[in-house]
This record gives structure tokens, C-alpha cells and sequence, in this order.
């Protein structure tokens, strides 16, 4: 502002006429620069409405089709509700005060199998009760180990098949539970290298894949009473996932790249360790997701997300079910997220990118069709923004893949704007309701998110590109973005934020770190600052997994220096601008007392920090109250630093 000042009143005796044209000018300069007054089209949202629990969601059909269960909020946490089909009784059969429950399934007809971070440190322990909300079990322990589930064996009534690491913390064994008696039989014992298992629709362990943290073996056997046998070696970026075996447990279907740079899905022989059928590969995208007709005993179609997720079916029936419900429900995303054993019932989700959509029942049969619930009733879609694809190309060359909300405003060109990569980096962003974003979006604010090189989704040369590009390629990615948005004439480059959780964190602290003057603030939640301490702090549970991180991010012996030279915490120096901090205690990723010494350098260093802990929190904040107080924090910062718009509270 000084220098501003000179430049126009660079003369020593000014008039006072002079002085007036001067001050309107200096005016006028200060609105072009970024702190006009826009004029939007629609109104504040009340904060909360973008963050807390949805009414209800999560819907599951019993395998018979005469009930339903869905979470609902109950003391501001997600809980299991039971209801029978056309009756309004319903039915709370959980009642859970501290943590929402998350994951849960239908055992059988008269029981609910659920999964729940009770101890508050990312571990999951594993839950039965029966749909009138007794006989309630806890069927395995999580203070000191967790759970996944390998198969839910539908046609089994009383039993599943669950991953465990009870034993051994580092590994997980594979178990066989009685969900009635609570009665355990370990089926897999997990020598130290096994990463992934899958069991027949009958529930007998037939395939296991091990790995030496970098590559990988997949190991096969006809029954429980053989050894595994090795058939297949698996170089370190290729990817074979068997996902289903075929009716008949013969064959399986598998998720591969082994033989191209996208995921296909393939008809698998593991016992000759043949390739008989390519069921579906895309030309420009890995495959998400295959759709398997248990009736049918067979593949009926796919998913894929180019810049939307699209559906092919090559089943008739399945198609034409498709169509049937996009034309009852014009002009949204439509996916079918449950149904009966018979097939001939089904639950219904929709969305888009301004709506966290609609749950429906629909009768096959007698094409009976009934709305169940809004998610988020409360939430108008007219007042949401729309999230539009868009590229970039990167300074090496790479396009870049993205998507750009626009706040809904008359005239969209030198906004505050936030950029949000995601975390992961493993993961990708996609066409869908993000509260964040929308939240962002009606704060007046430009968002940008982008699907920087390592990316998932995109082919694996686009995947390797990341490899040790921490700081580095993937920061330039990010930094290209941005520059690039300021190109477009929609972001002041005076007032720009970066926004990150986990490793977008790390892209947020990177990009204040390594490129000071781009940035006015950053906001980080359960951010890695420093990333040799990251890799010697990891879980036990990613143990079978460390060479890999070593050969995807860096060793931190033998590439010190270069893991020194791209964490933020070794350049706090060069950090000016302000940071909003958040860190839960219990975050075992992410340690508290690295991020407490981090905060402590840059208030050393004069850098303006707002840190928030929560002592009921791990990775990353789950419980509403929390959520609402962290994105309150952050309204309020982003309005300080950036000027957009803010609620007014009492």
C-alpha cells in the first residue's frame, strides 16, 4: 500500500482538487485490485446446513425385501434405523452418543451386522443386533486392533468371513465368525506378506496376494486343504485385483492393468494362470466398478468416471431397469445401491453436483415406486453452484484434469478463490455434491480442484507420474492450476487460499512454503509437514506397505535430503502467509506433537496461526460439532484474509 500511495501522490505539493481526484483514483484502483462489491444471486446458507449429519441416509433392503434400514441422526450421531416396508413404524436399534456409525449390512433377515470406531483411533470393532434392537454383541475387540470384511457370505445366514489383526497388529489374519455365538475359527494365518485375501460365494479362502512392500505374488489354492501355490508374479505397478469368483467358483473376475495402462476387468483361470476374457476395458480411463447379478450368477455391467460417472450394462434387464428409473428421474445422477436377494426390489440414490440427491423404493414387479427420504432436505439445490470439468495444461506438458465452482454472482471474474487439491494423494476428485465446495461456493469464492499427476483413475504411466514428485512435480501441478485460474481472469491473484486435508494438507503447507507470493492463507486439516517423520511414525497396519511408500514417495535414509528439501517443516522460513491449523489428538497418521512443534517454529517466525486440536478426534474430524466449529474457524479466517462473504451470528 505504501508504494501505492507514492506512485500516485508522487508529488510534494498537491492541491486540494488534485488530492480528491487522487483519492478516487486510488479508490477506483483498490476495487479493480479485488474489494468490489459483488452482486450475487442467492443468499447466505446457514453454515450448519452444509455440515451437519444428513436426516437420513445409507438405505439397505433385507435380503427378503420387507424391511429397510438407514442411518439417522439420534444425540447428533449417525445411528442404524429399521423400518418395515409400507408401515411408519420405526425402529432405533442402535444408540450410539459418541461416534456415528458408518458401515453396516444386513447379516440376514433378522440381523444387522455394523462396524464402529468406538475407541476413537481409526481402529473398528464389530457389532451384531438384531433388528428390534436386542441381543446386541460385540464380536470383536478394537483398543488395540481393527476389522475389515472380507465377505458378508449372503447365503450363510449366521456367518462371515473377517480380516483381523488381533494377533499381530502389523498383519492381518483372515477368520471365520459365528455371528450368533460369537464363535471364531481362523481359516488364513497371515505369514507377515499377505495384503489382500478372497473367499468363493461358499466362504472357503481361495486366493491370497502377497507382497514384499514393492512387488507382488498371487497366491491360489482349490480348497482349504491345500497349501497356496504361487501363479502369478505382479511387477510393482501392476495391478491384478481379483474382485468376485465367478458362479460356479471357478474362475474369477479380476480389476487388472497388467497388460495395458488402464484397469480393465478380466475373466480370470488362477489355477492355469490364464486370461480367458477381457470383460470390459475403456479407452481413456481405468474402470471403477464392475456390477455383479447374484441371481444371475454373472457381470451384468460396469462403472467408469471420465469427468461424470457413467454406467455401461450390457444385461438387458439391467439396462432397461436403468433407463426405467432415468426417466422417472430426469436430469440427475442414478444409482442403485441395494437390492433383495430376488433381485426384484431395489433401493435408489440419486445426486448431482448440486444435491446430496434422494434415496427411492422401487418394485420391480409391480413397478411400485415410492420416495423415501431427502438427505439433506434442507439445502436447496437453485441456491447451490454448478461444478463444471476443466484442463490445464501443465509446464511439462501433462494435461491436467479438473473442476471449477463458480459462485453464483453476476458477473464471475476477479473472485476470492480457494484452491482444494484432495488428499490420498491416491484418490481422485469427481462430478458429485461436496459440501465443502458448495459451502465455499456461497461464501463467494472461486474453488478449483484438480487431479494432480499420482491421481488415481487415469491410467498407470499418469499414476507413476507422481512417484517421488512429493513437493515437486505434483506442487507444480497445483501451482499451474492456480496461475492458471488467475489467467482466466476469475482469481485475484491478491486474494487466493489453498485448502487441504491429510495429503492436500501437505499440498497446502507445500505451496505456502515454496511459493510464498502465491498464496494470501492456507487452511490445513491433519496436514503432513514433515515427511521423513510421516514415513518413521506410519501404522503398524501399513507395515507389509513400507518399501512401496519408500519407492512412491522417497527412503527416508538414502533420499534424506531430498525428503528434507520438499517438507514444508525444513522451510518454515519462507512461510508469510496466515494458517488455520486443525489436529486431532488421536491421529495416528499424522502425529499431534509433530504439528504442535511445527505451530510453535512458524509463531517463532512471526507467522500469524490459528491452531485448533480436538482431544475426541483422529484423522481428520468426524463428529459434527466438530466439523461445524473447524468450518466456522475457517469462514471466519477466509473472510479476514480473502473479504467474501460471511453469516452473521449473534
Amino acid at each position: 500500500m505504501p508504494k501505492l500511495f507514492n506512485d500516485i501522490f508522487g508529488i510534494k505539493i498537491m492541491r486540494r482538487k488534485s488530492l480528491l481526484r487522487a483519492i478516487i483514483l486510488t479508490l477506483s484502483f483498490l476495487s479493480i485490485a479485488g474489494c468490489q462489491k459483488f452482486e450475487y444471486e442467492t443468499p447466505l446458507i446457514p453454515l450448519e446446513d452444509f455440515f451437519k449429519n444428513p436426516q437420513k441416509t445409507n438405505f439397505k433392503l433385507s435380503p427378503d425385501g420387507t424391511y429397510i434400514a438407514f442411518l439417522q441422526p439420534w444425540e447428533s450421531r449417525l445411528n442404524i434405523f429399521v423400518q418395515k416396508i409400507g408401515s411408519k413404524n420405526i425402529e432405533q436399534i442402535t444408540v450410539s452418543s459418541e461416534r456415528d456409525i458408518r458401515r453396516y449390512f444386513w447379516a440376514n433377515n433378522k440381523k444387522i451386522v455394523y462396524l464402529q470406531d468406538i475407541e476413537v483411533n481409526d481402529n473398528y470393532a464389530l457389532f451384531s443386533v438384531d433388528i428390534d434392537g436386542s441381543d446386541l454383541m460385540q464380536l470383536t475387540n478394537s483398543k488395540n486392533s481393527t476389522v475389515k470384511v472380507v465377505n458378508e457370505l449372503p447365503d450363510i445366514e449366521n456367518e462371515l468371513i473377517i480380516e483381523s489383526n488381533d494377533r499381530d497388529e502389523r498383519f492381518f489374519d483372515v477368520v471365520r465368525i459365528n455371528i450368533e455365538t460369537g464363535e471364531r475359527k481362523l481359516i488364513g494365518k497371515n505369514p507377515g506378506n499377505i495384503i489382500n485375501w478372497l473367499t468363493d460365494h461358499s466362504g472357503l479362502l481361495r486366493v491370497a496376494i502377497a507382497s514384499d512392500g514393492v512387488d507382488s505374488k498371487v497366491m491360489y489354492r482349490d480348497n482349504e486343504n491345500q497349501e497356496f501355490k504361487t501363479i502369478k508374479h505382479l511387477g510393482f505397478m501392476e495391478e491384478f485385483h481379483p474382485i468376485i469368483f465367478t458362479y460356479d467358483n471357478k474362475y474369477v473376475y479380476v480389476a487388472s492393468n497388467v497388460k495395458s495402462d488402464r484397469v480393465a476387468i478380466i475373466k480370470y483361470d488362477l489355477a492355469n494362470d490364464y486370461e480367458l476374457e477381457i470383460i470390459y476395458e475403456h479407452p481413456k480411463v481405468d474402470v471403477k466398478k464392475m456390477y455383479y447379478s447374484r441371481k444371475k450368477g454373472k457381470t451384468v455391467g460396469v462403472s467408469f468416471i471420465t469427468w461424470k460417472t457413467e454406467n455401461l450394462f450390457w444385461d438387458a434387464e439391467r439396462d432397461s431397469l436403468q433407463r426405467v428409473l432415468e426417466k422417472k428421474l430426469p436430469g440427475v445422477e442414478v444409482t442403485l445401491v441395494s437390492f433383495n436377494k430376488n433381485e426384484d426390489k431395489v433401493l435408489v440414490r440419486t445426486y448431482s453436483d448440486k444435491s446430496y440427491g434422494a434415496y427411492y423404493f422401487y418394485d420391480v414387479v409391480t413397478h411400485n415406486f415410492v420416495k423415501l427420504t431427502e438427505i439433506s432436505p434442507w439445502l436447496n439445490e437453485k441456491n447451490m453452484a454448478e461444478m463444471k470439468p476443466i484442463s490445464y495444461i501443465a509446464r511439462d506438458g501433462l494435461t491436467i484434469h479438473g473442476y471449477l465452482t463458480l459462485p453464483n454472482i453476476v458477473k464471475a471474474q476477479n473472485l476470492p478463490s480457494v484452491i482444494l487439491p484432495h488428499g490420498g494423494p491416491w484418490y481422485r476428485d469427481s462430478w458429485r455434491f461436496n459440501s465443502l465446495v458448495q459451502f465455499l461456493a456461497n461464501r463467494g469464492y472461486a474453488v478449483l480442484q484438480m487431479n494432480y499427476r499420482g491421481s488415481t483413475g487415469y491410467g498407470k504411466k499418469f499414476f507413476e507420474a507422481g512417484f517421488k514428485e512429493w513437493g515437486l512435480k505434483i506442487q507444480d501441478d497445483v501451482t499451474d492450476g492456480t496461475e492458471w485460474l488467475i489467467k482466466q481472469g476469475i482469481a485475484d491473484p491478491n486474494r487466493i487460499a489453498i485448502f487441504g486435508s491429510s495429503f492436500g494438507g501437505y499440498i497446502a503447507l507445500s505451496g505456502l512454503a515454496f511459493t510464498p507470493d502465491l498464496y494470501s492463507c492456507g487452511i490445513v486439516n491433519a496436514g503432513i509437514s514433515d515427511i521423513i517423520s510421516f514415513l518413521e511414525s506410519i501404522p503398524p497396519t501399513w507395515t507389509p506397505f513400507k518399501k512401496m511408500l519408500y519407492e512412491v514417495i522417497g527412503d527416508p535414509v538414502e533420499e534424506k535430503e531430498e525428503l528434507i528439501a520438499t517438507s514444508p517443516y525444513h522451510h518454515i522460513s519462507n512461510i508469510k502467509a496466515p494458517i488455520l491449523i486443525a489436529q486431532g489428538a488421536k491421529d495416528r497418521k499424522v502425529k499431534k506433537s509433530l504439528t504442535d512443534n511445527f505451530v510453535k517454529k512458524l509463531k517463532e517466525n512471526n507467522v500469524k496461526v490459528i491452531y485448533m486440536v480436538k482431544e475426541n478426534e483422529g484423522h481428520g474430524f468426524k463428529n459434527e460439532e466438530n466439523r461445524i466449529e473447524y468450518y466456522r474457524m475457517a469462514e471466519k479466517f477466509l473472510y479476514k484474509n480473502l473479504n467474501g462473504r460471511i453469516e452473521k451470528h449473534k
